[in-house]
């Protein structure tokens, strides 16, 4: 691994805070912040994709401040975190063109509520920091730094414009995120105390020599801080009266993205932390739960900002369905499924924000006619929508089939129970999504529409999801072939704590097969790798604190 590719992990954290504070010195200068965010976020990105090559190898991890874990903080990119960095920096710099296009339009109306500039970049960065550092995390605590980051910047964006509705939602957000935030405080206290670390590499070597009911408390409660954060059923009722008050910019990222650091967390501490599967159940029983009551919350909906957030809770079971199999197959098959959500979801949002400014509302009782008016707008909303029911040969339908394939191969009576859940959900969101369309775009408008011109740097990056969208159907079989590598990553283990310990750390001490023989590393590992840490002259690798 050269140093180049090294070089290259901090940087989607750096970036965005770096930025973050001189877009914030020059909040006088709204033009000069708007350079800044996209050319910062655009940096993200390529950095992003440099990090997906390099980490195809074997992951990538940089001791921060130069102190070798378990000291210090690491910074891992390994297939999984890489992917997701890529896709979360291309929303996230899509959606940022898309609020500049919207704030252009507003100054030129003023009847339309605009975005105010002068916070919304520097939070927006910050969000993007966060974002990025949770993906990058090789440690408990700093996971848990980055949902607070997160969660601090996320609530300034929610209640962006001050009304009453946005600080009501706004109010009823924080506090939910307050109480997953003590209980994920809490679990890393535990941690400690039981394992005598937080560092991941670490705990997956430690957490199987401690008492087991120890050990299932603190994975009970992990998955409890993160069920809230990803929205999982019964811990999702603050979403729909949240997410949609916001701007359509600021509900397209965080539908798109933070529900989704929730199921980033959960994959990487199941996988590497707790890979005995004593939960697997309780982890279907969810899955199922979420899928059937969030669909059900969305057929019953006339308003689509809400039941595209009830569609959001919803598809969140598929996601849990692949990880509570267990297998490669169907962590391969979530993976893919998360990258598909993330981009189809925040793509109507986007649309929907247009929608809403052709329309004059989300109503779908003060809707219609759309199709007639504005057939690109048609378009641009059917495509995803499509996608999102799980219409073939869309990537949707190819993530359904790969979680219903690993599930079918897994077998026993739950899993078929979950089988026929996850096909009667599409069958549902096929249902709430032609309603949507039927009532929008076909039905007789129930009074004129306005005259409205639909700005072009709106509909350019709503457009160039749109396409962003089908390419990953274009592309599924490489990108298949991508998760399939870092599922196999994922529930070996062993690459990823040679690449954090070089040499190997605490060998022999009863740690589970997932990190066992050195001696295998390379022959197992489809993907041999070659782990490489920034050297350091002020600490050791491979020691316990």
């Amino acid at each position: 691994m050269s140093y180049g590719v090294q070089t290259l992990v901090p940087l989607p954290v750096l970036l965005p805070l770096f930025a973050a504070g001189l877009a914030l010195a020059l909040y006088r200068f709204p033009r000069a912040q708007r350079v800044i965010s996209v050319v910062t976020l655009a940096l993200v990105l390529a950095a992003s994709v440099g990090l997906l090559i390099g980490a195809d190898s074997g992951p990538v991890v940089v001791d921060v401040g130069g102190w070798a874990a378990p000291v210090g903080i690491d910074l891992v990119a390994d297939r999984l975190s890489a992917l997701m960095l890529v896709v979360s920096s291309t929303m996230l710099l899509a959606v940022l063109l898309y609020s500049l296009g919207q704030g252009i339009a507003d100054d030129a109306d003023d009847s339309v509520e605009s975005i105010p500039v002068a916070i919304y970049h520097p939070t927006y960065l910050v969000l993007a920091a966060g974002v990025s550092n949770a993906f990058l995390s090789g440690d408990l605590f700093n996971l848990y730094v980055g949902f607070e980051v997160l969660l601090a910047a996320s609530y300034v964006l929610l209640t962006l414009g001050g009304t009453g509705e946005r600080i009501r939602a706004g109010s009823i957000y924080v506090v939910v995120g307050l109480v997953s935030s003590v209980i994920f405080l809490a679990a890393i206290a535990l941690t400690y105390a039981a394992a005598g670390t937080v560092n991941l590499a670490q705990l997956s070597q430690r957490l199987p020599e401690i008492d087991p009911d120890v050990r299932l408390g603190i994975q009970l409660m992990l998955l409890l801080a993160f069920g809230i954060k990803a929205a999982i059923f019964p811990l999702s009722a603050w979403l729909p009266d949240s997410y949609p008050t916001a701007p359509a910019p600021v509900t397209a990222v965080f539908a798109g993205l933070l529900t989704k650091v929730g199921v980033y967390a959960i994959i990487r501490t199941q996988t590497l932390l707790f890979p005995d599967g004593r939960v697997d159940d309780v982890l279907m029983v969810l899955a199922l739960l979420t899928m059937v009551v969030g669909i059900l919350g969305a057929v019953a909906q006339n308003d689509i900002k809400r039941l595209l957030s009830f569609t959001l809770v919803s598809h969140i079971g598929f996601m849990l369905f692949g990880i509570s199999l267990a297998s490669e197959a169907g962590m391969s098959a979530a993976i893919f499924y998360v990258v598909h959500h993330i981009t189809v979801q925040t793509t109507l949002f986007l649309v929907v924000g247009l929608v809403e400014r052709r329309g004059g509302s989300t109503s779908l009782d003060r809707l219609g006619g759309l199709a007639k008016v504005a057939p690109g707008l048609a378009i641009l909303f059917f495509v995803p929508a499509m996608n999102l029911a799980g219409i073939p040969p869309l990537s949707g339908f190819l993530g359904k089939v790969g979680l219903l394939e690993a599930g079918v191969t897994e077998g026993g009576a739950l899993v078929w129970v979950l089988v026929v859940g996850s096909v009667l959900t599409s069958l549902l969101t096929l249902y709430a999504i032609v309603k949507a369309w039927n009532k929008a775009f076909w039905q007789a408008p129930p009074e004129d529409l306005p005259e409205v011109t639909m700005p072009a740097t709106m509909v350019g990056p709503a457009a160039g999801l749109v396409v962003f969208g089908v390419a990953l159907t274009v592309a599924a079989g490489p990108l298949y072939a991508y998760t399939d590598r870092a599922a196999s990553t994922l529930m070996d283990g062993r690459s990823y704590v040679e690449a954090v310990f070089p040499g190997g750390a605490e060998r022999g001490q009863g740690q589970s097969d997932k990190v066992g023989d050195t001696a295998k590393v390379q022959d197992d590992d489809p993907a041999p790798a070659s782990p490489t840490a920034v050297p350091s002259s002020d600490a050791t690798t491979g020691g316990t604190p």
